[in-house]
């Protein structure tokens, strides 16, 4: 079983975040500027074996696609093609900033480190992840009764 992977995908930084190889837990990786995030993955995606990638799906509170859809969906046709053997599904990214921004509170970081956007983008891909992770499982449970 490979890892699953998460991308907060940004117009300027770009959050990731990965489970561990048992698929149980996410854990923040790293935030990359989003110009660099296809040579980012390709490295590691040479050293690790990912069986998906969820990319955080823009939406507003209407479900209509949010502004940052324009930039998303290129890029995840984009991965879909120069990886074409790893699936790449959307998951709902509503509140994950905000989500992360509360994290952040919770976990007693002061303001000047809360500012940090470049955290605030890979705690998002950690809630992106566990959500996708959490529904899985959910499912599964369903399935078992």
């Amino acid at each position: 079983m490979g890892r699953l992977l998460s991308i907060d995908y940004g117009k300027k930084r770009t959050g990731i975040a990965v489970s561990d190889p048992l698929q149980i837990i996410a854990n923040g990786l790293t935030t990359v500027k989003t110009s660099g995030v296809f040579d980012f993955l390709n490295e590691y995606l040479q050293k690790e074996n990912v069986s998906c990638i969820v990319v955080g799906l823009p939406t507003q509170m209407d479900n209509e696609p949010s502004e940052n859809m324009k930039r998303v969906e290129p890029f995840v046709n984009r991965l879909r093609k120069l990886y074409p053997q790893i699936p790449v599904e959307y998951w709902d990214e509503r509140f994950s900033s905000k989500m992360a921004a509360q994290t952040m509170r919770d976990a007693g970081l002061k303001k000047k480190d809360r500012q940090n956007k470049e955290l605030v983008d890979e705690i998002s891909a950690v809630i992106i992840l566990q959500g996708y992770m959490e529904s899985r499982r959910m499912k599964n449970d369903l399935m078992i009764y």
